[in-house]
């Protein structure tokens, strides 16, 4: 596939055209290369490897180095896609010194093309200086996963008309701080729709409809490899877990068995040369 690195401006040309913008995540260099290869136009190195990599309880625990370690290698394994280093909790939420510090570290040390971070219309202050010192932005509203337990748990947001005009106004606020695109998460598709027809940025749903400017899932989740919940909002476009089961169960029995490795898989020495041997 003959494609070209994208970049900002070729997203803000897909919304103006309604050429839907996609987007999944990766957390190493394997899957990088295939989801790149595949054609995806964005890919998000989401905290969420916290739950589906790291083993955490919740994104809560991710550390700035971890999120540099793997974005460093799924870098290393796109050459066309866009690439989002997504900023960990309390890595921009103590200073907006520290935020810019730690966005940098992004685009410095591991070649992200922008970073993301979550938060309401309070956090366009931190967003407005992070695009001032030259760092894209992608801003996240409605459940912000990281603040969840904040919102009341995983559950939609933006439902009434006080919450809905909250939400609404946060997205407006962070286009003026200078955020080019807005994940929107969990929020009702009207609104989401609203929002879409209301601001120049890009906007990504992830559980807000069809009318969004692109979509996004964690990748483990759409490829069926992650079983401890399953949000309603997700798609298995396949279901790979028992398909592993089944391989790793194959192959302990055939090891068991002594039908694996088969002479196919093994490599030989002549005759007289092992009669040398002592």
């Amino acid at each position: 596939m003959d494609r070209k690195k994208l970049t900002i401006p070729d997203f803000y040309e897909k919304k103006r055209t309604g050429d839907k913008v996609t987007m999944l995540t990766a957390y190493d260099y394997p899957m990088a290369i295939w989801l790149d290869g595949a054609g995806i136009e964005m890919v998000l190195v989401g905290d969420s490897l916290g739950m589906v990599v790291l083993g955490y309880d919740s994104t809560v625990p991710v550390t700035m180095d971890e999120m540099i370690h793997h974005c460093r290698a799924v870098r290393r394994g796109v050459k066309y896609a866009f690439v989002i280093g997504d900023m960990p909790f309390m890595s921009y939420n103590v200073s907006i010194e520290e935020a810019i510090r730690n966005a940098g570290r992004f685009m410095k040390e591991a070649g992200c093309d922008a970073v993301k971070l979550e938060g309401g219309s309070e956090m366009t202050p931190t967003v407005k200086a992070i695009v001032e010192a030259g760092i894209p932005v992608i801003a996240h509203i409605g459940l912000t996963p990281q603040t969840a337990s904040k919102l009341g748990g995983f559950k939609a947001q933006g439902k009434d008309a006080a919450s809905a005009q909250k939400l609404l106004d946060a997205a407006r606020a962070f286009e003026q701080a200078g955020a080019f695109c807005v994940v929107m998460e969990c929020i009702p598709d009207q609104l989401a729709a609203k929002i879409t027809s209301s601001v120049g940025m890009i906007t990504i749903g992830i559980g807000a409809g069809p009318e969004c400017d692109g979509q996004v899932l964690v990748t483990n989740d759409m490829l069926g490899m992650f079983d401890r919940f399953t949000p309603k909002f997700v798609k298995k476009f396949i279901n790979l877990t028992p398909e592993i089961d089944r391989a790793v169960k194959a192959y302990i029995s055939e090891v068991k068995e002594a039908r694996f490795p088969g002479p196919e898989h093994v490599f030989t020495i002549s005759p007289d040369n092992l009669e040398k041997l002592t």
